[in-house]
């Protein structure tokens, strides 16, 4: 993971607009608050985290996508994994959130490999961007001992 460069926007433009990836992510405003997934030197997707710096409410969150064509590699379980384990052991987080669509089954399950656990539905949670239908979404946290 590194830094989105400027010349990787378009390559990260095409994979948001993959059906694929559009089913779960709309094409974000910028990817300044993103790092890039590389594989072998190719761009394969992005990663972002927000943290909560308010000492009483102390958290983080993350948010992936990935081409269509590295789904079911690990690569995404990988890439969580990896930025829980800097969030936790680097920015002092005791505990790590992610939101994926209840019918993103595949997320749901490389999440739950990393240890993230339901913490329940948030229903009428986000407007998908295609149909403007409101979808629930599953919370899901992390502690910092449960990071497999």
């Amino acid at each position: 993971m590194r830094p989105v460069l400027d010349s990787d926007v378009k390559k990260l433009d095409k994979i948001v607009r993959e059906p694929e990836v559009a089913a779960w992510w709309s094409t974000p405003d910028d990817y300044e608050e993103m790092l890039a997934i590389t594989l072998d030197g190719e761009v394969i997707g992005a990663v972002q985290y927000e943290e909560e710096e308010d000492p009483e409410f102390r958290h983080a969150g993350i948010d992936i996508f990935l081409t269509a064509s590295r789904h079911g590699l690990g690569l995404g379980t990988d890439t969580v994994r990896t930025v829980a384990r800097w969030l936790i052991d680097e920015r002092g987080h005791h505990r790590i959130t992610i939101d994926p669509a209840v019918a993103n089954a595949g997320a749901i399950r490389s999440y739950s490999k990393v240890g993230f656990k339901p913490v329940g539905v948030m229903r009428s949670y986000a407007r998908d961007h295609t149909s403007g239908v409101w979808q629930d979404a599953l919370l899901m946290d992390l502690l910092a001992e449960e990071l497999v």
